[in-house]
């Protein structure tokens, strides 16, 4: 059996050679850069035995990663988990490669379905940035977010994204009990956020009811297999007036069908 990337040797991962004069701490932090891309998280002790270095070297080699943001440190287990520029590089590449041009038939024959505006959200860390669009046909309808970053918490991209992270992962995200607000109706506190991730669970999809902009509802449901370094989602996004609640349920049957037909595609 062929062993993961982050078990071969540096010159087996790629196609390159190992260069002539190779740098050992630049070697060995894009190692534990490739190791987080082969575990959920890794610890200081494993860090260093993955390594052969002392703790102290390996310490400073994930210190190095954590102030750049390629790795963050969880409060409680003082694990290191994927850091938020680790997720921007990914997004950065994604939208520039497979996820926009391959969603693009789905998002407009979806959009043309509904009748609304669609779209797929990346989780960056606490921030949900979309990668890909189609506006609505109807005359009335919600403008295209393309490029734009909001907070996850705000949006029903975002919430459903969030509610796939583990307590312990939302609680390192979200260290303030209390959430920044983008209208009067965004969810203002920790405690509400668990809330409400505890429902969407439930559902299978998330909400946002004039949470991220006055007079926009929309609904949310992930875009299921792409890991935990990459988390996806698609949302339907319309007038308030015209998204009801009683709308709700089959907006987020039609978003799941289209989800699993996309996530075949990105594979």
């Amino acid at each position: 059996m062929q062993k993961p990337a982050w078990q071969q040797p540096v010159d087996q991962v790629g196609a390159a050679k190992r260069p002539q004069y190779p740098i050992e701490s630049v070697d060995n932090a894009l190692r534990l850069v490739l190791l987080l891309g082969e575990r959920p998280e890794i610890r200081l002790t494993e860090a260093s035995e993955y390594l052969q270095v002392a703790s102290s070297t390996a310490h400073r080699l994930l210190s190095m990663l954590q102030y750049r943001g390629f790795i963050r440190q969880d409060p409680v287990s003082r694990a290191y988990l994927p850091g938020s520029a680790l997720t921007r590089v990914a997004s950065a590449v994604s939208a520039r490669m497979d996820v926009p041009r391959t969603a693009g038939p789905i998002l407009r024959q979806l959009s043309n379905e509904l009748q609304e505006t669609v779209h797929v959200g990346m989780l960056d860390g606490g921030m949900v940035r979309f990668i890909a669009a189609a506006e609505s046909p109807s005359a009335v309808r919600v403008a295209s977010r393309l490029g734009k970053t909001m907070p996850a918490h705000c949006t029903s991209t975002g919430k459903v994204m969030l509610a796939e992270l583990s307590d312990e992962e939302v609680h390192a995200l979200y260290p303030d009990p209390n959430l920044v607000q983008l209208t009067p109706h965004s969810v203002s506190t920790v405690a509400e956020l668990r809330s409400l991730l505890a429902e969407v669970r439930k559902n299978g999809f998330a909400t946002s009811r004039e949470e991220s902009e006055e007079g926009v509802a929309s609904v949310a449901v992930v875009i299921p297999g792409r890991g935990p370094e990459m988390r996806l989602a698609l949302n339907a996004s319309a007038p308030s007036y015209r998204l009801r609640p009683s709308h709700v349920r089959k907006v987020g049957e039609t978003l799941t069908g289209a989800a699993l037909e996309l996530a075949t595609k990105l594979v």
